[in-house]
């Protein structure tokens, strides 16, 4: 290669959701653009988390790109909710329809990104030895991608068949006859054990914190269903932007203790039936009012022990250390029943906590279970860990690890002081995972591809935050998040399940219309909050 063949307009890390939009539309805007994905393909979350009843929990109409109106009327989804594989194939053939692979390098890490003072561009290096520059550096590298595997005594040693959910094998796993040990009743876990437990000879399901979880009430969408939507799509996204959380759905107009028990009762009967962790949206007060909460807390483990016949297991499944909706609501297909099979044991580490994994299975403090395979359900290193994994330095050296040790420090979840021309994508300060994370992407990659615009016409070189706006902004996201019960809950969004990790509120929940309005005064405003650096005339040209 030559020089100008390692020198680049834009690198974009990762190919999900996020990084192929971003290959797409700066390439629109005429751009050079070099992509690198770890992965053998694209699809980032969708690639690699293959494990059995992986499904996404928002509407597969709703969790698709809107910037091809061609391909949305082309493409019809079988399912209201998507399994991987369907949504696999259609990041494939977005990637396909608009020739996006050949940006990217596959099975290529990027290990380092350093800003150059002098020559304002970023220097990209990867593990397969490769070093690139570019004036722009877009880090889509996912806020659910980091897995993480709990530091288990003996975790190593096991002498069967081990899984992570986030890391699946291609090829299909075999669990006739088996015994089989879930660790994890997270999202992954619940929509997993169903599915194993139909064809394991034993399930041994190992719990520490029980999760709320409501039936999906998947179907396969009609015909006359799809062309509904598809005659109506335009109008689907603009209430969609408008929302809160990025799909055509609004909260019942009065809080929850402002109707009576009749009438709440219909509408949690009616979001019960909507499916998933939309339940948590049912009334506007249940997240942000302990006593509105209780109504939707309780409406829940009544439905839980009618699902669940033995009362004692039914007791240990309820969750009772957070209100429900501050973790994420799981979406799932017959999780609680599966408990009343009788392959299928709760073990509850609560009472009796993991000691050591052996090679012959799992020791807790009164039961050896032996088994033949074991399933990591634990998770990931969620919005921050996919970026810690990368050595990244700004201006003067600045390390982002060491720049967001206390926790996630950016404006606008896009851009971070003292890293010019670097933006995130649907990262930490921004709606992410709180919102439909499609159109995240879509709204994140058209404000940067605006931005540059902006840049170009006003001959400047650089765009940073300035320290004041991250301040103001971090501050912003704290002030929202204490507003409402999401802290009280060891979630994933408080970074609870990584040891050490700082426990902060992590995503924007004023919403996501709020956040597109914000967005839009920012750059209407010439870029309010960041420091724009002119073009450097050289004298001797």
């Amino acid at each position: 290669m030559t020089v100008q063949d390692n020198d680049f307009d834009a690198v974009v890390v990762g190919a999900g959701i996020s990084g192929l939009y971003a290959v797409y539309k700066l390439r629109q805007r005429g751009m050079r653009v070099h992509g690198f994905e770890s992965a053998e393909g694209v699809g980032g979350t969708w690639y690699h988390n293959r494990y059995p009843g992986a499904r996404c929990d928002v509407e597969s109409i709703d969790y698709s790109y809107s910037f091809d109106e061609e391909l949305q009327q082309e493409w019809t989804w079988t399912e209201r909710f998507a399994t991987q594989d369907e949504i696999l194939r259609y990041l494939e053939h977005v990637a396909d329809r608009h020739d996006l692979r050949s940006a990217y390098d596959f099975l290529t890490r990027v290990t380092s990104a350093t800003y150059d003072e002098e020559t304002t561009r970023w220097s990209i290096t990867t593990d397969t030895g490769q070093n690139v520059t570019a004036r722009f550096c877009v880090l889509a590298t996912g806020v659910l991608s980091a897995t993480n595997k709990p530091d288990i005594p003996g975790r190593d040693t096991f002498g069967g068949a081990t899984y992570h959910t986030g890391e699946w094998p291609h090829e299909p796993v075999d669990f006739a006859g088996k015994r089989v040990g879930v660790i994890g009743t997270g999202s992954s876990g619940i929509q997993s054990i169903p599915v194993i437990a139909e064809e394991a000879a034993e399930v041994f399901v190992f719990q520490r914190s029980p999760n709320y979880s409501i039936p999906a009430g998947n179907r396969p969408l009609t015909g006359e269903y799809i062309a509904e939507v598809k005659a109506n799509y335009a109008e689907r996204r603009r209430l969609s932007r408008m929302s809160g959380g990025g799909t055509p759905n609004s909260a019942y107009p009065k809080g929850a203790l402002e109707v009576d028990a009749e009438e709440r009762r219909r509408v949690y009967d009616e979001w019960w039936q909507r499916g998933g962790y939309l339940f948590a949206k049912a009334f506007p007060d249940q997240t942000i009012s302990q006593a509105a909460n209780d109504t939707a807390r309780e409406y829940v483990e009544a439905k839980i022990r009618e699902m669940v016949t033995d009362p004692d297991i039914a007791d240990q499944l309820v969750p009772t250390d957070h209100p429900i909706g501050t973790k994420r609501i799981v979406t799932d297909n017959g999780y609680f029943k599966t408990f009343n099979r009788g392959n299928v044991t709760l073990v509850n580490l609560r009472r009796t906590p993991i000691t050591e994994i052996t090679e012959a299975g799992v020791l807790t403090t009164n039961s050896f279970y032996g088994l033949d395979m074991l399933v990591f359900a634990t998770g990931f290193d969620a919005m921050t860990g996919s970026l810690s994994r990368i050595d990244i330095r700004g201006r003067a050296g600045r390390n982002l690890r060491d720049e967001w040790s206390a926790g996630p420090r950016t404006y606008l979840g896009l851009s971070v002081a003292g890293f010019p021309n670097m933006f995130i994508l649907a990262g930490a300060g921004s709606p992410s995972v709180l919102a439909n994370m499609v159109l995240m992407a879509e709204q994140h990659v058209d404000w940067i591809s605006n931005c540059l615009d902006y840049l170009d016409e006003h001959n400047i070189e650089t765009i940073e935050a300035t320290d004041e706006s991250v301040d103001e902004w971090v501050a912003e996201c704290n002030e929202k998040a204490a507003g409402t019960l999401f802290p009280t809950a060891d979630s994933w969004y408080m970074g609870a399940n990584i040891p050490g990790k700082p426990r902060v509120f992590m995503p924007y929940i004023g919403g996501f219309g709020n956040y597109n309005t914000i967005c839009a005064e920012v750059a209407a405003a010439g870029y309010k909050g960041f420091e724009l650096g002119e073009r450097r005339v050289d004298v001797d040209q």
